[in-house]
């Protein structure tokens, strides 16, 4: 079946996994209510991951809804992406990156999304004008990469993907590209099975390189399935990085973690970031982890590495800029660095606070 006919094939009805769930009639409906404000939709391959007997298993935790997803505590907006928006589609908070929201579909809803603002809604914050994304980018010769992102840029049709690679791939001040999607997650065969897909990527890195980068949380999503989407990435030329968001339930043990990041190396997947995890509405509570808990879980799962699985960062995405949570001191002070910054007067800046034990975000700066 084409990958996007299986997309149809999504679970959306939580009702269909009540059994599983062990949801009565009453709580079917009261979850009903919450997939309306926070729609639920996960492929049948991520569903098959899932360890059924386990209620504390991590899968689980990132596609199936929660009732503490009702607690409204946090923003929506958690580093400014509205006030970043330059054109429609277009967010421009780096000096040298434009990030294109191609749409607001993905193939599955994750549970800990920051964007949770779009999923569900219309196409309004969507870039809908294509040649005026282009012309964006191109009038500014201090853009050297572009991000095609979402929702997830792989739920783009191929020849969609190829026209914003053609167009991108002719824009000379443009060192790179990437590509943000989760498919290689959860729902790899988009990737296998696509065989245009790969040869448009095989392509276009040859004039200008491609990113890719995902987002594996868990050994547990490290499939043969997704082993093999990676290594046909990779084999277009195509290099291949990782963001891991740190989730409570999910991630947050060392061994867990360590085991995480030895895999995406072993199996050629570049450790890029460790973000903490955004104060969003319907995630904050469930999902975000102290910064002095998540410091120690980071560094000892770093210590578990070899040199190659050693060089990421531990960052948030503030409305300031991409801040490393650098160390703790021995009054139990947190220090932080600006590792990308929105205002050049914050390049490299080092600052250190005295939190809270349970604080997990920044406030003003």
């Amino acid at each position: 079946m084409l990958w996007y006919e299986e997309m149809k094939n999504n679970v959306t009805d939580i009702g269909a996994l009540a059994p599983q769930l062990g949801l009565g009639e009453k709580e079917t409906e009261r979850m009903r209510a919450l997939c309306e404000a926070f729609p639920m939709s996960v492929t049948r391959y991520y569903l098959s991951l899932i360890d059924w007997d386990d209620p504390d298993d991590p899968i689980r935790k990132m596609c199936i809804p929660s009732f503490l997803e009702t607690d409204m505590s946090g923003t929506f907006d958690t580093s400014g992406e509205a006030s970043n928006t330059v054109c429609p589609g277009v967010q421009h908070k780096y000096r040298e990156s434009a990030l294109i929201l191609t749409t607001n579909r993905c193939a599955m809803y994750c549970r800990h999304c920051f964007r949770k603002r779009l999923v569900g809604l219309s196409d309004e914050e969507i870039a809908s004008h294509f040649d005026e994304v282009i012309a964006y980018i191109r009038a500014h010769e201090e853009i050297t990469n572009a991000i095609l992102s979402g929702g997830d840029a792989l739920m783009l049709p191929t020849k969609t993907v190829e026209r914003y690679l053609g167009a991108l791939s002719e824009i000379d001040h443009l060192d790179l590209i990437r590509v943000a999607t989760r498919m290689p997650v959860v729902y790899p065969m988009r990737i296998i099975e696509d065989q245009a897909l790969l040869k448009a990527l095989a392509r276009y890195t040859k004039q200008k390189q491609i990113y890719v980068v995902t987002q594996f949380n868990h050994p547990n999503e490290v499939t043969p399935q997704a082993r093999s989407a990676v290594r046909m990435l990779r084999e277009c030329g195509v290099v291949v990085k990782n963001q891991t968001v740190l989730l409570r339930g999910v991630n947050d043990s060392v061994e867990t973690l360590g085991t995480l990041l030895r895999l995406l190396t072993a199996n050629g997947i570049v450790p890029y970031y460790v973000f903490q995890c955004r104060p969003v509405s319907g995630v904050k509570n469930t999902f975000q982890v102290p910064f002095a808990e998540g410091y120690d879980i980071v560094e000892r799962a770093k210590a578990m590495q070899n040199g190659q699985g050693k060089c990421l960062k531990f960052c948030m995405s503030h409305p300031t800029g991409k801040i490393e949570i650098a160390g703790k001191l021995d009054d139990g002070s947190i220090a932080f660095k600006f590792h990308q910054t929105k205002d050049e007067v914050n390049e490299g800046r080092i600052f250190v606070k005295k939190l809270p034990p349970d604080a997990a975000w920044l406030g003003e700066i």
